[in-house]
C-alpha cells in the first residue's frame, strides 16, 4: 500500500487503490472528481477545505467527519454525502474497515480533547494505515497497531520532529510517512531530524517537497 500513497501538501493525503481515498484535502486546484471516500480529521482551514473537496468529489462521494463537525459541513455539502463518526469506534465503509482514535494536544490548546477530533486507522488489503491528524503523543496513540503511519512532525500545532520520532519508535510501524510540515509550519530540517531519530528497522518515506 505504501506505493499507492501520495501527499499533495501538508496533511492532504491520497490513497489510490480499488477505492480512491483522500484525507484532509487541501490546496487541490485540479478538477479530479475521483474521490470515493474523503476523511476529515478536524475543521481547521488546512484540513477542512471545501473548495478542494468540491474539486475531487463526485455525486456518490462520502465525506467522513468527526460528528461535531456536522453543523459546519452541512452548510457546504448535502447530508446524503456526509457520515459522522465518533472517536474510539469501528466502522465499515465501502468494504473498508475504519477505526477512529482521538487526536488532540496535551500541552497546547489548538486541538483540545473536548472537540472529539479524530485520526483514522484503515485496513486495506490486510495492511493497517494510521492517519494521525493533528495530535501530540497521547496515551491513545501510543497503543496504535499499524503497518504504515502518517504522522505530523512540524511542531507548533502538533508533535515536533523529536516527539514524532518518539511515538513512532514506540508503536513501530513497518513504514512511516511524515506529514504537516513546510506548508504552514515546519521545515525540511524537521524531516531530517525526524529521520535521524527513528529506529533503524523502520522505513521512512518522505513525500512532501518544498
Amino acid at each position: 500500500m505504501k506505493n499507492k500513497i501520495t501527499i499533495n501538501c501538508q496533511s492532504s493525503i491520497k490513497i489510490s487503490d480499488d477505492k480512491i481515498i483522500y484525507f484532509d484535502p487541501y490546496k487541490i486546484t485540479e478538477d479530479n472528481h475521483d474521490a470515493d471516500l474523503i476523511f476529515i480529521t478536524h475543521d481547521h482551514y488546512d484540513h477542512y477545505d471545501p473548495e478542494s473537496i468540491r474539486n475531487i468529489m463526485k455525486e456518490t462521494t462520502k465525506i467522513i467527519i468527526p460528528d461535531k463537525m456536522a453543523p459546519i459541513v452541512l452548510k457546504d455539502f448535502k447530508r446524503e454525502n456526509i457520515i459522522g463518526v465518533l472517536s474510539d469506534n469501528a466502522y465499515e465503509l465501502e468494504d473498508i474497515q475504519v477505526e477512529t482514535i482521538k487526536s488532540y494536544n496535551i500541552n497546547k490548546q489548538f486541538h483540545p480533547v473536548s472537540n472529539n477530533w479524530v485520526g483514522y486507522i484503515l485496513t486495506i488489503h490486510n495492511e493497517r494505515i494510521y492517519i494521525a491528524g493533528d495530535t501530540d503523543i497521547t496515551e491513545e496513540n501510543k497503543k496504535v497497531k499499524c503497518d504504515i503511519a502518517l504522522i505530523p512532525i512540524g511542531g507548533t500545532y502538533t508533535m515536533d520532529a523529536k516527539e514524532a520520532a518518539e511515538l513512532i519508535n514506540i508503536i513501530k510501524p513497518k513504514t512511516v510517512i511524515p506529514t504537516h510540515y513546510i506548508t504552514v509550519v515546519g521545515t525540511k530540517q524537521d524531516e531530517e531530524t525526524f529521520k535521524s531519530l527513528l529506529d533503524k528497522s523502520i522505513e521512512c518515506i518522505t513525500l512532501i517537497n518544498e
